[in-house]
């Protein structure tokens, strides 16, 4: 793997993360919070 792709697979799981907080962050309920959570752990 170069160091490239590395890099990028490295940004991507950042993004990915930050975007996960900013949704747990506004979800309106434990519910979608859950869901949320859920979804993010099958991936």
């Amino acid at each position: 793997m170069s160091t490239v792709s590395t890099w990028r697979q490295r940004r991507q799981a950042s993004r990915t993360r930050r975007a996960l907080e900013r949704a747990l962050f506004r979800a309106p309920g434990p519910g979608l919070r859950d869901e949320l959570l859920t979804i993010a752990n099958g991936r």
